[in-house]
C-alpha cells in the first residue's frame, strides 16, 4: 500500500493551506492510500478543540480534522508546537507525538507534502 505524509505548518485560517491539506488527505485515504497528517507550528491550531469561527467566512477546519479521523487519516501533533502555540486541548482522536515520531513517519512515507 502506498503511504503519504502531509504535513501543515500554517495556521487552519487565513489561507487555504489546512483546507487544501485536509482535501488532499481525505482524497488518499479514499483511494486507499496510507495517510498520516502531521500538524507542526501553526498548524497545530487546526486540531485544537471547540473551534469558534462565528462571525467569521470560515468553515471549522475542526470539523475537516474530525473526518480525516473517522476516514482512517492518522492525525500527529507536534508536542514541541503545541506548546509553542499555548495548545492545550485538542480534538479526540488526535496522537500527540514527539519530534523523533514525526521524523520516523515522514521516512516510512513514500510521499510527502508540504502545506
Amino acid at each position: 500500500m502506498a503511504s503519504i505524509s502531509i504535513i501543515l505548518r500554517r495556521p487552519p485560517y487565513g489561507t487555504v493551506d489546512a483546507s487544501e491539506a485536509i482535501r488532499h488527505a481525505l482524497g488518499g485515504v479514499t483511494e486507499d492510500v496510507e495517510v498520516k497528517l502531521i500538524l507542526v507550528d501553526g498548524g497545530v491550531n487546526a486540531a485544537r478543540r471547540s473551534q469558534d469561527v462565528s462571525g467569521t467566512p470560515f468553515s471549522k477546519i475542526e470539523d475537516g480534522i474530525k473526518d480525516c479521523i473517522d476516514m482512517g487519516v492518522e492525525v500527529l501533533v507536534d508536542k514541541s508546537s503545541m506548546k509553542e502555540q499555548y495548545l492545550e486541548e485538542i480534538i479526540d482522536g488526535v496522537k500527540i507525538v514527539n519530534s523523533y515520531e514525526i521524523a520516523e513517519a515522514v521516512k516510512e512515507s513514500d510521499t510527502v507534502m508540504i502545506f
